[in-house]
């Protein structure tokens, strides 16, 4: 197994640098643009600051629709799109614009769950200090469920990982390509192993990251 990691590892190599890279761009769309929108869901829904049936019923259709789809047809499903972004379906980037979508979707219905657990009365001794809504969620509601907010981001992150290793469909590369295409289609059994230990390793990694920076976070 060793002897194989060590052929091929400029391709390993290449191949983690193409996880990364997309993994990275899904986990920079999920802080962005997830945070928001989870937020925007928590906000708009029943009883909450901005409470708005509409609004609240569009925004989480959206989220489930995305998330209920599955995968790999939503990575094709998505081609043109992806096309007209980047101007090209095939490639790194190309595969990072689903992956994006699906990341914003996922981390935003954590949010939404992180920001749901934080007691009433904290929102109620906000506004008895004549804090603003804006100072509302800046200041107490991400301050207080900020643990809960990183082990989502960390749940999404590996979950994000296990997407990215499709990615081999539209030409994105990355460690389950390479684990697909020189451990499993030329018979490489204790290469792809190699590869699997290899995800597992960074897996665990990341859960442990996670899980230090929420208890290190949770003040409660």
């Amino acid at each position: 197994m060793w002897d194989n990691f060590i052929q091929y590892r400029s391709q390993i190599g290449e191949a983690v640098g193409e996880t990364f890279a997309m993994v990275g761009i899904a986990l920079l769309a999920a802080v962005l643009l997830g945070l928001p929108t989870g937020t925007a869901l928590y906000l708009t829904g029943k009883g909450q600051l901005y409470e708005h049936r509409l609004g609240y019923g569009l925004l989480n259709g959206a989220v489930n629709v995305i998330r209920s789809f599955p995968f790999l047809l939503l990575v094709v499903f998505m081609i043109p799109l992806t096309r007209l972004i980047v101007g090209t379906a095939i490639g790194t980037l190309a595969a990072s614009i689903p992956l994006a979508v699906v990341a914003i979707a996922i981390y935003a219905r954590f949010v939404e769950q992180s920001l749901l657990e934080v007691p009433r009365g904290v929102i109620e001794s906000a506004r008895s200090m004549g804090a603003s809504k804006l100072q509302i969620v800046t200041k107490f509601l991400y301050v207080e469920a900020r643990s809960g907010l990183v082990l989502g981001l960390t749940s999404s992150t590996i979950s994000f990982i296990s997407y990215s290793t499709v990615m081999g469909v539209v030409g994105g590369g990355g460690v389950g390509d390479f684990a697909i295409r020189y451990g499993y289609q030329r018979f490489e059994t204790e290469l792809m192993a190699a590869v699997i230990l290899l995800m597992i390793v960074l897996v665990q990694g990341i859960q442990f990251i996670g899980n230090a920076l929420s208890r290190w976070l949770d003040k409660r």
